[in-house]
């Protein structure tokens, strides 16, 4: 898989593509990200990338200019599955959306920043809009990160067996059962019995049971899901 993010503001996401989990996905080769600089694909002397709204009103606005040769330039190189535009008022990130996108070749993740992108970009350039969460940021840059990171654990050979994709909460409609380890007595907070005993099916008959009493009590609307309803 490759991931091309375009984004005014590549510090910003330093950090989360050069630690951990990403990072190691990287090195192994399971996985390319590039991050771009829309400033370099200004023609502005001064490597402008913003400008004020047309009619008014606070903030500024991304320019369809140099946003249109980033994305242009990387099209010239490669075919992209997806150019994915991150926005409040995109669709909500859910695990089955992260889990269709992680079968994906090629995506382009666009940050938005200020008051968002001029309109044109998105009726033109953009395939997919999404969202992490009912709220506002200050630009796309860790919505961004947050969607390749749960894209990325999900290819093959990034996580190891102790930390398999497969039992996160949410891949069967389900919040992950509680998790215990050493020591099993800490001043009489002890661990259940049955993950003790090394019966593997009644361990997972209580991992299961666990995992839908605590969807049931966070979660009702994930729990009518997991029913079909």
């Amino acid at each position: 898989m490759r991931i091309d993010v375009i984004t005014c503001l590549p510090e910003l996401l330093e950090s989360p593509f050069n630690h951990s989990i990403l990072k190691r996905a990287q090195t192994k080769g399971l996985v390319e990200v590039a991050v771009h600089n829309l400033r370099e694909y200004s023609t502005n002397k001064h490597r402008a990338v913003d400008d004020y709204a047309f009619g008014g009103g606070a903030g500024m606005v991304l320019q369809i200019e140099p946003i249109a040769r980033c994305i242009e330039f990387l099209k010239s190189e490669r075919s992209y599955d997806e150019v994915i535009y991150m926005t409040p008022d995109g669709q909500t990130l859910q695990q089955g959306m992260a889990n269709e996108l992680s079968l994906k070749k090629n995506l382009i993740i666009l940050c938005g920043h200020y008051k968002g992108v001029d309109e044109r970009v998105r009726e033109h350039f953009i395939t997919r809009e999404i969202s992490i969460g009912d709220y506002v940021l200050s630009g796309g840059e860790l919505a961004a990160a947050v969607l390749a990171d749960s894209l990325i654990r999900l290819l093959p050979g990034v996580l190891n067996d102790e930390t398999s994709a497969l039992s996160d909460s949410f891949q069967d409609d389900l919040l992950a059962p509680p998790v215990y380890t050493r020591p099993a007595d800490y001043n009489g907070m002890k661990v259940p019995d049955v993950l003790l005993s090394g019966h593997a099916g009644k361990i997972e008959e209580w991992r299961h049971e666990k995992a839908v009493e605590r969807t049931e009590a966070r979660r009702p609307d994930i729990m009518k899901k997991h029913k079909g309803e």
